[in-house]
């Protein structure tokens, strides 16, 4: 029988701190900065976001949610093999997030007397807001090849330390969290749960519409550190492309529009959302949005949304799921799934 990978559990988490539109209003007010709560929902969809506290990292926001992922799976952290941790602001240059979160949870494991993660394959994924699906498609692929047993797949993000606080267009739509999922082996015929198809890319020549085009040289940084978007730019890209993906691992698969049950999107606009469930047949109650709430949180996003449906009980076992996100780089990608 083939080797699948499927996903067994899933968690997520969100800093405390919630600012709304009207919060944002006035902290950007203070700066002399304008704008309005209908003018970010007209546009965007979000009416909150959350931030992580001054000292809160990426690996601090993804611990909770994997433990939270770990439970549902009903597994330890000692069964765990590989982390994969996708993320646009990770702790430190070196070394990734996923090593230090694994330092992390293994200092969990001990304080309940259980063994720790330490010695499995642990290492960041850069794709921006398409982290999730690129991260997914390797430990999938990992797993499939016998390289892994078992993986915490995790999106963090802390984009709310790369925002230009007087740019109105681009501040008002990211925010904070993290969420993650187990993956695991199954040997089986391919009828159960199981990770179906994935399609991921770039194209480097659109890295000027999404990027933070700084860097740190010498102890100084050089060039501009905070996210820079041409938001008129990126829509034309992304919907086009959203559903080139989407189309492409449907044709791996042997599926077709007709078989999704669920769209899981990266939360990036409602208006990207709805053009992408127009592309692909689906009506917008097939569609998980977070949006409204969640703001955009990159590489997060999108398991964000998969535990939040998975908790509210709209996705069932069963179910097939189409996991779609398109970010900086340019990159963008699919995953189809079988839960």
């Amino acid at each position: 029988m083939k080797r699948y990978s499927r996903i067994t559990g899933t968690g997520s988490f969100l800093p405390p701190r919630r600012l709304s539109n009207q919060d944002m209003v006035a902290l950007l007010a203070a700066r002399g900065v304008q704008t309005s709560d209908e003018w970010i929902v007209e546009r965007t969809g979000i009416r909150a976001r959350h931030y992580a506290a001054d000292g809160v990292n990426a690996s601090d926001l993804a611990l909770p949610a994997c433990l939270q992922a770990l439970q549902a799976a009903g597994r330890r952290v000692s069964e765990i093999d590989l982390i994969i941790v996708a993320t646009s602001t990770p702790d430190m240059v070196f070394p990734s997030t996923a090593s230090i979160l694994q330092r992390k949870l293994s200092e969990h494991a001990a304080q309940i007397g259980e063994s720790g993660a330490a010695g499995g394959a642990a290492f960041d994924v850069q794709a921006v807001c398409s982290g999730f699906v690129y991260a997914l498609t390797v430990a999938d692929a990992m797993i499939q090849t016998g390289a892994a047993q078992r993986a915490l797949v995790v999106g963090s993000e802390v984009f709310s330390r790369i925002l230009d606080f007087d740019d109105r267009t681009t501040c008002v739509l990211f925010g904070d969290g993290a969420g993650a999922v187990v993956l695991e082996a199954a040997e089986h015929d391919g009828s159960g749960p199981a990770l179906l198809a994935s399609a991921i890319h770039a194209d480097g020549r659109h890295t000027g519409i999404l990027c933070v085009p700084g860097t740190v040289s010498g102890g100084q940084i050089l060039g501009h550190p905070l996210l820079k978007m041409d938001g008129q730019a990126v829509f034309k890209l992304a919907v086009g492309l959203l559903e080139s993906a989407a189309k492409t691992a449907l044709a791996k698969a042997g599926k077709s529009e007709a078989d999704i049950d669920w769209l899981v999107p990266h939360q990036a606009n409602i208006r990207i959302m709805q053009s992408t469930a127009r592309k692909l047949k689906l009506p917008m109650d097939k569609v998980i949005v977070t949006v409204q709430e969640h703001g955009n949180t990159s590489a997060a996003s999108i398991p964000l949304a998969l535990d939040h449906g998975v908790r509210q009980g709209q996705i069932q076992p069963g179910q097939t799921l189409m996991l779609e996100g398109v970010g900086g780089g340019f990159t963008w990608g699919a995953v189809l799934v079988r839960m």
